[in-house]
């Protein structure tokens, strides 16, 4: 038994619980700590990586800022609506999860979880560690990434309380860092205006990709929203929630991206994004890498904590302290190997992480806000196997892989879209409407 009512809100102590039911006495906070939170998270070298995306492909400027607001904005929407489960149900993300999927067959997108979480961990790490080579020049690649890792895993054991208070303090600084940086390189605007690119596809193929690769970053913080909800009081605002996660999340994340842009242009012959992104500020530039390396912390705290999350999900019988550990020196090997060849690997990871994700999302929002399967006993309780959930997930993703159109694959009707790729907004709506269907079939059974 795990001892509660010692917990609270007091950072200095490690936290006691992995996946159990965060009882109503260590129930603490408040919705708006987690505008806080997503703000840091997003606050990041991952979003600024994404805006050499439409630069790379030659995508005109109006569009490129068009596609990023709008990919932000409908992967805040599913952010911001899975957080908002987490006081109801108690627990995790994953974790709620198996009220769709059964306790068995939530091992599937639980695996899947733990996979993307890792892989993120690595990509913010990669980034990281090319920082601190551009402040500490002659500093061997593994050197930097083992600092990354160590810091970034011992703030994960601590857990929680210690998460939160990291991610506040770090959203002032970075909110400060990156405001700094983003009016340096709107000074710079004449430069911008001067900008011509040169398309490398259609502007509708482009549009999409950029589209695609800024919802998916954000978007894929929804299977662990949850994860830094669940200590919120029962009775608090799902709407609340849902507001400050979005704001958090999207403000920062675009922000950011657009920094990424503007960098893009200003710098286009520098060796890498982060060594472009201290050209383009001057005097300012080493201030800006700090930002960067911080940035990389902030994402990857959370990346790494619900990393064990999904592993407990799987129930594997280890500490989470040990899980954090064990995560954290597999990313750092993964890192050491790829990265570099990072920019290609990026993306294609940025892409492919939407196809399982989004048909899951349709799943669980469904269960969750239509259907109202909310009571915690139905989440620990859960059978097996939950087949509806399973068969919508399925069948979403298999309707969804002929509108792919990536480097790697492309489907026989991609070219509906112009070469565009929809195929994951076609898995979520595919799976919503097939679970829709087998639980409206179900109760008309009962």
């Amino acid at each position: 038994m795990v001892e509660s009512a010692r917990y609270g809100d007091r950072v200095a102590v490690p936290e006691p619980y992995s996946i159990e039911h965060i009882p109503f006495a260590d129930r603490h906070g408040h919705s708006r700590q987690l505008l806080w939170l997503w703000l840091a998270a997003n606050l990041t070298i991952a979003d600024y990586a994404i805006g050499f995306v439409p630069v790379a492909l030659g995508l005109s400027l109006g569009p490129a800022i068009l596609a990023l607001a709008l990919g932000n904005i409908l992967g805040g929407l599913v952010l911001a609506w899975s957080a908002a489960m987490g006081p109801a149900a108690g627990y995790p993300q994953m974790f709620i999860g198996r009220r769709a999927f059964g306790r068995v067959g939530g091992y599937i997108p639980a695996g899947l979880n733990w996979l993307s979480t890792a892989g993120w961990f690595t990509v913010n790490t990669i980034l990281g560690s090319f920082g601190i080579q551009l402040l500490v020049p002659g500093i061997p690649f593994a050197v930097a990434a083992a600092i990354l890792v160590v810091v970034q895993t011992l703030l994960v054991i601590y857990g929680h309380n210690l998460i939160q208070a990291f991610e506040r303090y770090m959203a002032l600084i970075l909110g400060v860092l990156f405001a700094i940086a983003t009016v340096i390189a709107l000074t710079q605007g004449s430069a911008i205006a001067a900008w011509h690119p040169k398309p490398v596809g259609g502007t509708l193929a482009l549009f999409a990709i950029v589209l695609a690769i800024s919802f998916s970053y954000i978007m894929s913080w929804s299977p662990y929203a949850s994860d830094y909800s669940r200590y919120l009081p029962e009775i608090t605002s799902r709407s609340y929630i849902a507001i400050y996660v979005f704001i958090g999340a999207v403000v920062a994340s675009f922000l950011t991206e657009v920094v990424g842009v503007l960098v893009a242009i200003l710098a286009p012959r520098a060796s890498s994004s982060i060594a472009a992104l201290k050209t383009a500020m001057g005097g300012f530039g080493a201030f800006a890498v700090v930002a960067v390396i911080l940035g990389a912390t902030t994402a990857n705290v959370l990346n790494l904590y619900s990393n064990t999350i999904s592993a407990k999900v799987l129930d594997i019988r280890l500490p989470r302290w040990q899980l954090a550990v064990v995560g954290g020196a597999l990313a750092f090997i993964v890192a050491l190997i790829g990265y570099q060849n990072f920019t290609n690997n990026y993306i294609n990871f940025l892409v492919v992480l939407d196809y399982w994700i989004m048909p899951w999302l349709a799943v669980v929002l469904l269960d969750f806000y239509v259907y109202k399967h909310r009571e915690p006993m139905g989440f620990s309780e859960a059978p097996n196997w939950n087949l509806n959930g399973l068969v919508a997930f399925i069948i979403g993703l298999a309707v969804s892989s002929p509108f792919m159109s990536e480097k790697f694959y492309t489907g026989p009707f991609a070219s509906w879209f112009s070469g565009a790729d929809f195929g994951y907004f076609i898995g979520f709506i595919v799976a919503g409407a097939v679970y829709a269907v087998l639980n409206r079939s179900r109760a008309s059974q009962h």
